[in-house]
């Protein structure tokens, strides 16, 4: 799981509500490291648990000739009071850290595999995600 060494702010205020308003990605677009990607389509936040289930489905698929590269970082902490808590009382506890995803951003990147091979094991990896994903090469960005 992934999460930062140290941070400077234990407990973050809350943000926006509706995040598919902010406008799309203008960094991490492009297919930099790997020939195929996965692209988000849609806005979120996706929990450091859901990057390592996603990171572990590609890794299996891709086998031994294939290359993973993870373009995202959780560095966000959410918090959650415990269950049957009365309202107030202040902010609930920390406990994981997600990353804030803008459509336009590449999540993974993967190399040494066919297209079609590629192709098969991005889908897998985006099922595991809340964020609506599609597949991209480096030569149709």
């Amino acid at each position: 799981m992934l999460l930062p060494k140290k941070v400077k702010f234990r407990k973050w205020q809350t943000g926006r509500e509706n995040q598919g308003k902010i406008g799309n990605e203008t960094r991490g677009t492009l297919v930099s490291f790997g020939s195929y990607g996965l692209k988000a389509i849609s806005a979120g936040r996706i929990r450091s648990e859901e990057i390592e289930a996603a990171r572990k489905t590609i890794a299996h698929s891709l086998g031994k000739t294939g290359k993973l590269w993870t373009r995202i970082f959780p560095d966000r902490p959410y918090t959650q009071k415990p269950a049957e808590v009365k309202m107030g009382k202040g902010k609930g506890d920390p406990q994981g850290y997600e990353a804030v995803i803008r459509p336009g951003r590449v999540l993974f990147e993967v190399d040494g595999i066919t297209t079609e091979a590629a192709k098969e094991v991005l889908r897998k990896g985006g099922t595991k995600i809340r964020v609506h994903t599609k597949f991209v090469s480096r030569d149709i960005v």
